[in-house]
């Protein structure tokens, strides 16, 4: 009770925006209240109560007392925190969060998914520059691509002014950008990159309201190690001179089949450049490769999960042939016996001449289901059997 009255003294008697978990609600906030305004003779101590949805982990409850917790700093030893925010925008503030893995995961993959666009935009726009004036008429792809940019800026105001609705903001956001894409696949042409640039601005601008993208000014993620000119403002054009020679010089290579030249082009892409913090991405023959300037870390951590890949099928592939292999050893060991002998045992007391029982062991005369069944074993043996001797034929010739 002193504590409610302490908290109006402080506020001056009114608070505009109240908040906690949605477990307050009823009863303490609603006591709160009564206390609140009885003691400031206030008919309304709050304007807005908040209650947000509690945090669970791997779908539990998170709680001290079961040690189902996790600090913020063993957290920002799994993930950034860029991508701890992403995940905590893709769900509603009053709702439930749970903290796990899966949840993990897609926001990392919805932060690439992000950058990747960025980068792709800043490729455009070191390799053919801005060239389309301003007053040009749009062609209906690019339309398209304007109304939904429009759109998505209708989406995303909407949403947040319903309740800072961020999921549906960030759906909106990755909807514009898949429809970038797409606009980049059916454009035959050179894309107009003032109205890529435009669509890229406008999410970063979004993305850094949210928190996630440090400037509204530059487009994507920028480095907090950056200063007032970029590393990669500096670097682009020296990338875009390395790509441009690297293509010709495969073009040639490929003319003249030196394939240990092609081979040295693919080492400086997957290992020599992304110790410096760019990407190459080939693209079909006789089309210039995507250059990007990108984290360090990203790019060779994308190369130790790209040879761990490789080490997995390869691991498959030898465990699958050792299988194969075993099987052909229990099959040929399997095809040892002769089909006319393979029934002769103390199961059976009579035999007719292709070996096949006519009586069990206590002199009972075998029934026409079981000779039926019987058959089917010694025409799979007999092709095993054939299939042993020809083995060892093939052996000693």
């Amino acid at each position: 009770k002193q504590w409610y009255q302490r908290r109006v003294a402080i506020t001056a008697g009114q608070l505009d925006i109240h908040s906690g978990g949605e477990d307050l609600l009823f009863p303490h906030h609603d006591n709160e209240i009564l206390q609140a305004e009885g003691y400031s003779n206030s008919r309304q101590w709050v304007n807005y109560f908040i209650h947000a949805g509690h945090l669970s982990i791997e779908g539990c409850k998170m709680s001290k007392s079961l040690k189902n917790f996790i600090t913020i700093k063993d957290a920002l030893k799994k993930n950034t925190g860029r991508q701890l925010r992403i995940h905590f925008l893709c769900h509603s503030w009053h709702g439930g969060l749970d903290y796990s893995e899966s949840g993990m995961s897609e926001a990392v993959t919805t932060e690439k998914y992000f950058n990747d666009f960025f980068l792709l935009v800043k490729y455009h726009k070191a390799s053919l520059g801005e060239g389309i004036s301003s007053f040009a008429k749009l062609s209906p792809l690019e339309l398209k691509l304007y109304e939904n940019l429009q759109e998505c800026q209708k989406t995303v105001h909407n949403a947040l002014a319903d309740s800072f609705d961020t999921p549906t903001a960030m759906r909106a956001l990755k909807s514009v950008v898949s429809y970038t894409y797409t606009y980049l696949s059916e454009q035959k042409e050179q894309p107009n990159v003032r109205l890529l640039i435009q669509v890229a601005v406008y999410v970063t601008k979004i993305l850094s309201v949210f928190g996630v993208a440090s400037s509204p000014h530059k487009i994507g993620f920028a480095s907090a190690a950056e200063g007032a000119v970029s590393t990669e403002d500096v670097a682009l054009p020296f990338v875009k001179a390395l790509s441009e020679f690297r293509d010709e010089v495969r073009t040639a290579a490929r003319g003249l089949k030196a394939h240990e030249i092609l081979d040295k082009c693919d080492n400086l892409r997957d290992n020599v450049l992304p110790e410096l913090g760019v990407r190459l991405e080939d693209r079909e023959v006789g089309e210039p490769a995507v250059f990007k300037v990108d984290d360090k870390e990203t790019l060779l951590r994308e190369k130790k999960q790209r040879q761990e890949e490789i080490l997995r099928k390869e691991r498959e592939k030898a465990e699958k042939a050792a299988a194969r292999e075993k099987a052909a050893r229990e099959k040929l060991e399997k095809g040892k016996v002769s089909p006319n002998e393979m029934f002769r045992t103390d199961q059976y007391s009579a035999w007719n001449e292709q070996g096949l029982p006519t009586h069990d062991a206590k002199g009972n005369e075998v029934t026409k289901s079981q000779a039926k069944k019987l058959q089917k074993l010694q025409a799979a043996q007999e092709k095993l059997h054939k299939a042993y001797l020809q083995h060892i034929s093939d052996i000693e010739i």
